[in-house]
């Protein structure tokens, strides 16, 4: 017995040993030397430009020197990867035989949920949590921009005239916040709504415990009690199958007049449609995208026409805290991966986060 069992530890020592192959997809080079400054000596790291889209494979230009493409050879080297760390398309993953980890990029993983991966002893992580105060402030900054008129004044400026008047200017102080998602980015935005004098209201599936900055959680089968007291609705919830049209046109109807909407997370989750009634028919006195469905949002799109709307593209995730933070949570999780301990920020493929 006692023989077994050292043969056991001697095979799982050897095994956590073993040469591991970590693909990386889409950083710089200098981002890659700091993953290798600290990285496991049985682990090897191979530096991969990303093609945005798998329809590349052909259009990216030769950068080896054997001349093939730079598609080429990331499936050559993904074939017998251990780990991918980066937003490899479905054709890449499907190359990959020897995958045992797979590290998103982003927080959402919706578009790498393929049944061979959901179905499949490879474990996915993500980046969640990494941009979660940028994102928050970022959906504070479009509410401002609305309830002070900042957008308004921002716009004549170029004018350079000094006009005085009654502007219907906004305080927060005792609005109620509707929080849908409040995991990394609704619990940060629960703490800046607080902070301006906010009422709070989260929506989640999960159980959590009493918070200071939730004065009330409720489950997503009670959204439209809630929808009606909402000031302003933060939309904040991951994208999944669940998820998906989950404030759809009915729920825009429900909405008190007067009031904003801030999408953060996902342009499926809501009703494009839904949302330009609502302004259309000045339910919303105004309303915040950084996400939309689609992406770009197409030019023609009704949205673009209302002046009191803020569009970005995207890019609420940008920050100077999210890269340190998302080097440092790769850097930990290849430690981890090449001792054969838990990673972090491990992803529950079936319900999608």
């Amino acid at each position: 017995m006692r023989t077994l069992l050292l043969l056991t530890l001697l095979a799982a020592a050897t095994a956590a040993a073993q040469s591991k192959k970590v693909v990386v997809m889409g950083m710089s080079e200098a981002q890659v030397e700091e993953l290798r400054k600290t990285k496991p000596a049985n682990v090897k790291i191979v530096r991969i430009e990303n093609p945005r889209t798998s329809t590349d494979v052909v259009a990216i230009v030769a950068d080896s020197p054997d001349g093939s493409s730079r598609a080429s050879k990331l499936m050559q080297e993904t074939a017998d990867a251990d780990a991918i760390i980066g937003a490899p398309s479905r054709e890449v993953l499907a190359a990959a035989k020897n995958l045992k980890w797979l590290q998103i990029t982003s927080a959402g993983v919706f578009p790498y949920l393929h049944p061979e991966i959901v179905d499949s002893d490879i474990v996915m992580t993500n980046a969640k949590t990494l941009s979660s105060a940028a994102i928050a402030d970022h959906g504070f900054g479009m509410l401002l921009a609305l309830t002070r008129k900042l957008n308004h004044f921002i716009a004549v400026r170029p004018n350079e005239e000094w006009q005085r008047g009654n502007f219907n200017l906004e305080e927060l102080e005792g609005k109620t916040a509707l929080i849908i998602g409040t995991g990394g980015i609704g619990s940060h935005v629960a703490r800046r709504a607080k902070a301006f004098g906010m009422s709070t209201i989260g929506v989640d599936p999960k159980e959590f415990p009493p918070r200071q900055s939730f004065d009330r959680m409720v489950y997503p089968d009670r959204l439209d009690d809630v929808v009606p007291e909402a000031d302003v609705v933060f939309l904040c919830v991951p994208h999944t199958k669940e998820s998906e049209g989950m404030f759809g046109a009915g729920r825009f109807e429900k909405l008190k007049r007067g009031s904003y909407f801030i999408a953060l997370s996902r342009g499926k989750i809501y009703s494009q449609a839904g949302l330009i009634k609502a302004l259309d028919s000045k339910r919303l006195a105004g309303a915040g995208v950084d996400v939309t469905d689609p992406e770009p949002l197409p030019k023609g799109n009704p949205l673009w026409k209302f002046d009191n709307i803020v569009i970005t593209p995207h890019v609420a995730t940008q920050g100077n805290l999210g890269t340190p933070l998302r080097i440092e949570l790769y850097k930990d999780n290849i430690a981890r991966f090449a001792a054969g301990e838990p990673l972090r920020n491990v992803v529950d493929k079936q319900k999608g986060y």
